[in-house]
């Protein structure tokens, strides 16, 4: 499906009284993370940072991350995270995970973090009554690379995936290293000979690795009415990730390291399974916060596009990325019976399936935020709209990002945010004013004539044939205006 290359951004819905109002931080384009409010008014920039994501916290602070390590020795390799005030100075930081000393660059300490970090006092790094992170005490778990070796899954290096607990100094107090537990994920034979020949490989100096599970979101299961009734799977201090290469969904031990709960690599292992359907490059995968509506579900922004690993098949002639699907599913899941109790699909965004369920898709990046009232925040990444439904899914509010970069020409962003107004006490609550959506079938832009509008009165004063069944025809136009 194409797509218009002419079309409104900013905010272009806005219902004040069914949305939750509050300040949204999202990651423009090669500029910084912007906060603005529910009319799309900036109301502060912080400038040269990488979000990914941006995290406001209580007292307008943000948890960030700057810079990045050159692409030929690295994927996606952060400098440090940073926790900045409001105006952009620095308050805590973290780079101590690895001294890296690339030739021809300085060597220095490295957090080598990518796409998640918490802070204690808040399990998904979101609002949630009761369950707010802490600013100037507390642990903070960061998503982190180091490089590894593995036999049991290739024989190529591994760009691995490590969790990491740092205090406030700084210093890891706790760690888990990803590819220790591929024994615990239940791949099929199938997929572990794609893995041992192509573990996602990248061409990276000097040697090259694969990027084998890519873990992009990881967040504590806090409090939950699942272990209070007794289920130990998911203890509060147990963490959740998923892998958007293997298109697996895990929780993870903190006591012993190892999985707990999984859904995924396979889809066809169990009815349950087969009900959900195939999740495919999955991003944000985290347990609702007790506080919230559904809380102890699991949302996760099931991508589509490509992801997992399989046989050979004509879709992935080598195995990889091989499951493949044109359009995005939000699903929030009952981890205990596994299944999906609520969903945002191109079915309940109004859109005709098949032919038109691409209308829905953003085939990387993304993620979702459940809101106090029950609706949900869904970033649909990969072309910058942010938008906010109701359980019934009503379009409520709607933004699109203006900031298009340079480097990568897409208006994406990766996840937005929506917080409270009392946690930027340096901004006053604004005005909330209504933005009724267009009609797309009636508005123009100016100068464009409507379709059906008869401006003119056409008459035929005769016509003579012309290239078989075609005819030549004289015309005279006649503006009603004039009469």
């Amino acid at each position: 499906m194409g797509h218009p290359t002419i079309y409104p951004t900013g905010v272009t819905v806005y219902d004040p009284e069914r949305s939750w109002n509050g300040f949204t931080i999202f990651q423009a384009q090669e500029v910084g993370a912007v906060l603005m409010d529910m009319n799309g008014r900036e109301v502060n920039v912080w400038k040269g940072v990488h979000g990914m994501p941006n995290k406001i916290f209580p007292g307008g602070y943000l948890l960030t991350s700057r810079g990045r390590r050159s692409g030929k020795y690295s994927v996606q390799d952060g400098l440090d995270v940073i926790q900045v005030d409001w105006d952009g100075n620095i308050v805590w930081k973290f780079d101590r995970n690895e001294f890296i000393d690339d030739p021809g660059i300085p060597g220095r300490w490295m957090a080598r973090y990518h796409h998640d970090f918490q802070r204690e006092g808040s399990t998904t790094g979101y609002y949630a009554p009761g369950m707010e992170p802490k600013t100037d005490s507390g642990n903070t778990l960061v998503l982190a690379h180091r490089n590894a070796r593995n036999p049991k899954i290739s024989d190529k290096q591994l760009l691995d995936d490590v969790i990491l607990e740092v205090d406030w100094d700084g210093d890891i107090v706790w760690e888990w290293n990803c590819n220790e537990h591929f024994d615990e994920m239940g791949f099929r034979e199938g997929p572990k000979n794609t893995l041992a020949r192509n573990p996602n490989y990248r061409p990276t100096q000097p040697e090259g690795m694969g990027d084998w599970m890519h873990i992009n979101s990881m967040s504590v299961l806090g409090p939950n009415k699942w272990y209070d009734a007794g289920d130990e799977r998911f203890h509060p201090d147990n963490i959740i990730v998923d892998g958007r290469e293997a298109n697996i969904i895990f929780i993870i031990s903190k006591a012993t390291g190892k999985i707990t709960w999984k859904l995924g690599p396979d889809y066809d292992n169990s009815p349950e399974a087969k009900a959900i359907g195939w999740i495919i490059g999955q991003h944000h995968a985290h347990m609702i916060p007790h506080t919230l509506p559904g809380g102890g579900n699991i949302l996760v922004f099931d991508n589509g596009g490509w992801g997992g690993y399989d046989v050979p098949n004509p879709g992935a002639p080598t195995g990889v990325k091989a499951a493949l699907r044109d359009y995005s599913r939000v699903l929030e899941i009952d981890p205990v019976a596994m299944k999906i109790v609520w969903q945002y699909t191109p079915t309940e965004a109004g859109f005709l399936a098949p032919m038109d369920s691409n209308r829905f898709y953003s085939p990387f990046i993304s993620g979702m935020q459940r809101l106090p009232n029950g609706n949900t925040l869904i970033t649909e990444g990969s072309d910058g709209r942010v938008f906010e439904v109701t359980p019934d899914h009503k379009i409520v509010w709607e933004f699109v990002s203006p900031y298009k970069g340079k480097f990568v020409p897409m208006n994406m962003t990766y996840r937005a945010y929506r917080v409270p107004y009392e946690w930027v006490p340096q901004v006053a609550k604004p005005v909330e004013t209504a933005i009724e959506p267009l009609d797309v079938s009636t508005f123009r832009v100016p100068g464009a004539a409507a379709f059906g509008d008869r401006a003119k009165e056409v008459s035929v004063e005769g016509c003579v044939p012309y290239e078989g069944s075609n005819a030549l025809c004289v015309a005279s136009v006649e503006d009603p205006e004039d009469k």
